[in-house]
């Protein structure tokens, strides 16, 4: 009896059963590696699901508290804390409205402001000097500062103001949503914007920086 050739991997791809497998299972890893679907294991105790999770979001989260406190040991034990409050929440888990970014983004935000209405994290250091650069080989420098500024400008500023740019202008929330955070509804969140708006263009105006460097803020 002639013994059938064997089958390259490649080849076995291209019979249908095999394909389907294929992305049969690959579409079972997605759906397992979802935030809801390790939300549902970390609820039940499972901590390499939940160590996932941290792993996929903490950065997010500390950029977000970073850029409110300014402080990077704040931020972090802001974060730590977040996903605290996170482990403890799993079991009651449901998800809901923007989901679990959401969720971790309002709890980092309020964490922070609860933060910053104890105390007021001042940077260290003096504020760097602003250098008049023209445009050319200066300029990668030039931008370097100007960012620099923006952050001393964002820490002078009311802690609500703050926040809400950082949301919607650093992190690219929208207006909805990040009202929904703050507690606000839209028109009260497009208010608050227009006057964080306001106060941080007066703020880099005092520090130096002229009104044609401020584009971005339009």
């Amino acid at each position: 009896m002639p013994v059938p050739p064997q089958q390259s991997l490649s080849q076995l791809e291209d019979v249908p059963a095999f394909a389907d497998a294929g992305r049969n299972a690959e579409a079972a890893l997605r759906a397992a590696d979802t935030d809801d679907a390790l939300m549902r294991r970390a609820g039940i105790g499972d901590v390499c699901a939940f160590g996932r999770l941290v792993d996929r979001h903490s950065p997010r989260m500390y950029r977000v508290a970073y850029r409110l406190l300014t402080d990077a040991q704040e931020a972090e034990d802001a974060v730590q804390e977040c996903f605290t409050r996170l482990w403890q929440n799993a079991p009651r888990w449901e998800s809901r409205g923007g989901g679990l970014l959401t969720w971790l983004q309002q709890v980092t935000i309020n964490l922070c402001l609860d933060r910053l209405r104890r105390f007021r994290v001042v940077p260290d250091g003096p504020l760097p000097e602003i250098a008049d650069e023209s445009p050319g080989p200066e300029r990668q420098l030039a931008m370097q500062r100007l960012e620099e500024v923006i952050d001393q400008a964002l820490c002078a500023l009311p802690h609500r103001h703050r926040a809400a740019l950082v949301l919607c202008y650093l992190e690219g929330v929208s207006n909805l949503l990040a009202g929904e955070m703050l507690g606000l509804n839209l028109k009260a969140m497009e208010s608050l914007l227009f006057r964080a708006r306001r106060s941080l263009r007066e703020e880099l105006e005092r520090m130096g920086i002229a009104p044609e460097d401020l584009k971005l803020l339009a």
